[in-house]
């Protein structure tokens, strides 16, 4: 025992002082080659802080701009922006403009998650839904300007059936082929509060059209409009009413859905950890936001002639095709939603969107048409008016039970290539007007 007691002994006072030489040697070059750098002036602590800065960046322009696969559509945007003044065909510069703003829609979904990340799961289906939106508002506030109103009407009317046939019909559709083994789930009163706003807007949309195609007008011309202003108003307090309603008074309806969404954090780390910073996802919804604001007046420009050029009606460009770009971050995140069985959040992306649209950009059209001095009302004619009406209560009766399947993403899938159908063939009575 002694003898190994010594030996012991002896390793440790044999290795003790060699390491602690070794050690402080190295300290002692550590701090010389430190003190060396700090004191050459290129080394400097602001040099040091801008080169991590620039590093950061670097790292945010490839995350946004580079890392997603959708980003090789954006070249077509400046490509268009050439074809403008290069050449007079529209057709091309319409389809490019379109290809541009896709991957830019996109990306503007990508910024508002994750700065959702940042402010919770209400507050960030808030955000979700207006950022979302951001494009048709874009588009409508340019077509608003050079006196396109059906084009702003159609455009808009369009995203509400893309958002509540196409985008919600999918979803159904990819969350229950994935969960075919059991049956998927939601808040069944959020989806009817949604579901009350959204034949809300119908009313206030229904009424104008009924009065001028019934000539019940008191003066002729002017009764419309008035209407359309005064329910305008009404439906932008009603969406004031529901947000405080929603963030406010009634939040804990929307406990459930925040427990849920905590849960599956748990679950699933990387969709809560966020890849940039809140300043940089702000930084990246403005530059974004203003990148679309330009595209939108080359594509806004190029529709009369695309129409002429491609022999396509404007009524089916305007409700079809500019709302599938439009929708192109809500018709991804909400399929990946509803995938992942989280279709509370799916819902609050498709239906939520749907119902912020009609109860606050299309009043919100008619209040900025009137400071314009642009006759922008709430009549978007009988065709288009019995096509919102039939889908809200399609899809009102859809979402009654609380539960989804593939069938019912199935049928509202058919519902709309019926609406696409419809309106391929449809000429709109007004087009002489604009």
């Amino acid at each position: 025992m002694g003898s190994i007691e010594e030996k012991v002994d002896l390793e440790s006072d044999e290795e003790i002082p060699f390491s602690g030489s070794q050690t402080s040697s190295k300290m002692q070059s550590l701090s010389f080659e430190t003190s060396h750098i700090l004191a050459h002036p290129k080394f400097s602590a602001s040099w040091v802080l801008r080169k991590v800065n620039r590093v950061s960046i670097l790292r945010s322009i490839y995350i946004v701009l580079i890392k997603a696969k959708i980003n090789v559509l954006l070249p077509f945007g400046p490509l268009a922006i050439m074809l403008h003044y290069l050449t007079d065909k529209h057709g091309w510069v319409f389809f490019f403009s379109l290809l541009g703003i896709t991957p830019l829609a996109e990306r503007l979904g990508y910024a508002t998650e994750q700065l959702a990340c940042f402010t919770g799961p209400t507050v960030g289906g808030l955000l979700n839904a207006t950022f979302g939106n951001a494009t048709e508002m874009i588009i409508s506030m340019y077509a608003l300007k050079n006196g396109m109103i059906r084009v702003v009407q159609q455009s808009l009317l369009g995203s509400i059936l893309s958002n509540m046939l196409l985008v919600l019909g999918c979803a159904f559709f990819c969350g229950g082929i994935v969960h075919h083994h059991k049956v998927q789930v939601f808040n069944k009163a959020n989806a009817i509060v949604n579901s009350g706003l959204l034949l809300m807007a119908v009313m206030g949309i229904l009424f104008p059209a009924v009065l001028h195609f019934t000539h019940t007008e008191v003066h002729k011309g002017k009764s419309e409009i008035a209407l359309s202003r005064v329910s305008s108003c009404i439906m932008l307090i009603a969406y004031a009413g529901y947000l405080f309603f929603q963030l406010k008074s009634q939040s804990n309806l929307y406990s459930s859905l925040d427990e849920a969404e905590a849960n599956n954090a748990e679950d699933s780390d990387d969709d809560e950890v966020p890849e940039i910073t809140h300043w940089e996802a702000i930084t990246w919804l403005a530059v974004l936001t203003l990148w679309i604001s330009i595209l939108s007046g080359y594509l806004v420009d190029a529709i009369q002639g695309a129409s002429d050029s491609m022999n396509m009606p404007v009524a089916f460009i305007s409700v079809i095709l500019l709302p599938i770009v439009g929708n192109a971050a809500e018709h991804a995140s909400a399929i990946m939603f509803a995938m992942k069985d989280k279709l509370d959040i799916t819902l609050g992306v498709a239906i939520g969107s749907s119902t912020q649209i009609s109860m606050f950009v299309i009043p919100f059209c008619v209040i900025v048409g009137w400071f314009m001095g642009k006759p922008m009302d709430l009549n978007f004619q009988l065709f288009e008016t019995a096509t919102l009406f039939i889908t809200v209560l399609v899809v009102a009766f859809m979402l009654q039970e609380g539960q989804s399947n593939y069938f019912k993403g199935l049928m509202l899938i058919l519902c709309y290539l019926i609406v696409a159908a419809s309106f391929f063939v449809h000429i709109d009575p007004s087009n002489d007007d604009d």
